[in-house]
Order: C-alpha cells, then sequence, then structure tokens
C-alpha cells in the first residue's frame, strides 16, 4: 500500500482554483519533487499535506491514516522553509531540539537525538552559535536536521535552496539526498529548478496551471514528456510543426519531406497538426552521423558556449536547435551553409497541447 496518497485534491481560494484534481501516491522512502513555475500550484499541495491548508475536495492520507481532519501538530511531518525560519535568539542545539522540547522529550532523549542530528550534518562543532552567525548553507542544515530530529513520517522541503548561491546549492542538495536515503525518510522538495528535481529526485511532479501536467521518474520526463509544456519546461527542447501524411503508416510532413514516427497516429487524419519535440542533443550535420531519419536545411546561427556548440537550423521554417560537444578542431557551422540534421526516428515525440 502506498505510504502517502493524495486522492483527487482540489484547493480554491474564493472563486480561485489553484490545485484541480491532483492525484498521485508515494511510496514509503519514496523523494518526490513538485516542479514547476511559481504560481502553478506545488507550494499549496504541500502546505495540504502539511496542515496549513485544508483541501476544498479530495483526500489526503498517510500510512493509511486520513489527515484532513488532523492539525498540523498532529500529522508528525517534518518541513523546512525557504527561508531557514530559524529562532533568532536560540543557538543551534536548542533550535535542534525545539521540537523535541515541545513533544516533552526527556532531557538526555534531547541531548542525544540532537548531537545525533548535528553529527548528520557535520555541525556539531558548531552546536553554541546562533543563526546570525552561520552562513546561509550552515543555516539551512540547521532547519534540515530541526525538522528531522523529532523523527517525522514525511519530510517536507518547500524551495530549501533558492535563497543560496549557485555552488552551495549544489553540494547542499547532494547532502540533502544522502541524508534522506540514510534516514529512508519519505520526502517531498519543492523547487522550479529543473536541475534541482532531475539530479537528486525519485520521480518528478511537473506541475501547470495547478494540474499534474506529468509524473514520473526523471527520466521519463526529460526523454518522453507528455504535454507540450512538459516539454517545453523541462530542458532544451526544438518544437516542430509537422503536418499528418498517412496515419497507418506513422507519417509526417515536415517542411515538405516525409518522415516515419516511432509513435502511433492512430486516431488522426490526413492533414492533422501535430506539434513535435526533439532534443538538441539528439541530432547530428556529421556526414558519418548515425541516424534513420534526416531532414536538410539551413543554418541561421552557431553560437561558442565553452563545452558546447549550440548551431540553430531553418527546416521548413522550423528554427531547430542542435548541440556538438566542443573540440579544439571542431568546425562551427556558418550562417546560411546547407546541412542535413540527422537522428533517429524514436527521438522525435508526439506531444499534446
Amino acid at each position: 500500500m502506498s505510504f502517502l496518497v493524495l486522492d483527487h485534491i482540489n484547493k480554491s481560494f474564493g472563486v480561485t482554483q489553484v490545485v484541480k484534481d491532483f492525484d498521485m501516491s508515494v511510496e514509503k522512502g519514496e523523494f518526490i519533487s513538485f516542479l514547476g513555475p511559481s504560481g502553478c500550484g506545488k507550494t499549496t499541495v504541500l502546505r495540504m499535506i502539511a496542515g496549513f491548508e485544508m483541501p476544498s475536495g479530495g483526500r489526503i492520507s498517510i500510512n493509511g491514516k486520513d489527515q484532513n481532519n488532523l492539525k498540523t501538530s498532529q500529522r508528525n511531518i517534518g518541513m523546512v522553509f525557504q527561508a531557514y525560519a530559524l529562532f533568532p535568539n536560540m543557538n543551534v542545539f536548542d533550535n535542534v531540539a525545539f521540537g523535541l522540547k515541545v513533544a516533552g522529550k526527556p532531557k538526555a532523549e534531547i541531548e542525544a537525538r540532537v548531537k545525533e542530528m548535528l553529527a548528520l550534518i557535520r555541525l556539531d562543532h558548531l552546536s553554541d552559535r546562533y543563526p546570525y552567525q552561520l552562513s546561509g548553507g550552515q543555516q539551512q542544515r540547521v532547519a534540515l536536521a530541526r525538522a528531522l530530529a523529532p523523527k517525522p513520517q514525511v519530510l517536507l522541503l518547500d524551495e530549501p535552496l533558492s535563497a543560496l548561491d549557485a555552488k552551495i546549492r549544489v553540494s547542499l542538495r547532494e547532502e540533502i539526498r544522502q541524508i534522506q536515503r540514510q534516514l529512508g525518510i519519505t520526502t517531498v522538495f519543492v523547487t522550479h529548478d529543473q536541475e534541482e528535481a532531475l539530479s537528486i529526485s525519485d520521480r518528478i511532479v511537473v506541475m501547470n496551471a495547478g494540474r499534474a501536467d506529468q509524473i514520473g521518474t526523471p527520466s521519463e520526463i526529460y526523454n518522453r514528456p507528455a504535454t507540450r509544456f512538459v516539454a517545453s519546461f523541462v530542458g532544451t527542447l526544438n518544437m516542430i510543426e509537422a503536418t499528418v501524411a498517412d496515419p497507418a503508416a506513422d507519417t509526417v510532413k515536415i517542411g515538405g519531406e516525409l518522415v516515419g514516427l516511432r509513435q502511433s497516429l492512430a486516431g488522426r487524419k490526413s492533414g492533422d497538426k501535430l506539434s513535435l519535440a526533439l532534443r538538441p542533443e539528439a541530432g547530428s550535420i556529421a556526414a558519418n552521423a548515425k541516424g534513420d531519419t534526416a531532414l536538410a536545411g539551413e543554418v541561421v546561427s552557431s553560437h561558442f558556449l565553452g563545452s558546447v556548440i549550440r548551431t540553430k537550423i531553418d527546416i521548413g521554417g522550423n528554427q531547430v536547435s542542435f548541440d556538438m560537444f566542443n573540440s579544439p578542431d571542431a568546425i562551427i557551422p556558418a550562417p546560411g551553409e546547407k546541412v542535413t540534421l540527422r537522428f533517429a526516428a524514436g527521438d522525435l515525440l508526439v506531444v499534446e497541447d
């Protein structure tokens, strides 16, 4: 049985519906990321799990127990906020101990648990310091230890890294994932950063306008986007407009050229318009490039990006980018040059609006 279940959750504020029929199940020990732009409803879902907001409809259960009528304090949930939310008048030790003291735990048990948590985040040498004496990364690690100290059944992370600089974000997200695996705690992580979600999640929920557009593993989300929004939001992606040529043969026309797809076109008619997605790294213009599909085009521009050279080609009115790795002898395509882009037909995906 799934550990955390969100059963057709809805949430409205007045006449505005911000979460629409959100439905998913999370296994015990799983690391789930809610990914999406600002205002898509991801934090509202997190707040409903925590009990800060009540669903307008639907049901939330944890380990088989209905949570809808439970207060936040009754749900045994740990939460880490974007702004740390440490108590400025308490030192590190007392901040981590706070939840245990509220729960009325014995002094010896509190001391042992706090020491365990501070060792886990490698800050046991800073237990006497106050929040203003810590860096942003250290403060967020203390906030994580405070959330984990009472042994919650679910850990919620609301964009915990967004206030940190890029280098600290990368190291801390890896540390969070390592700690989560070590403890085996069920975790829900909210972010608008696709790299964060792709790098540390077991599964990702891509949210759009209050709905879950797609739920899948990082590989599924990146390589097989289910909707146009997912395709455009996660990673860099070419959107190519095509027309159905023969649905029985799964063929389309792109700029007058006939192309076979690996996806079925059953239910569509000749002449129907389609949106196709192609990742920039999937194609190559090298003469010896492999691939069962080829499209002729003209180079519009090329940009040197260090490790990657990104070239934009006009193919039948579509602006298609492709990436090639840089090397000392790399030849950068020139604008106006006629080229042929080759790729595997399976890399060309039909995406729904």
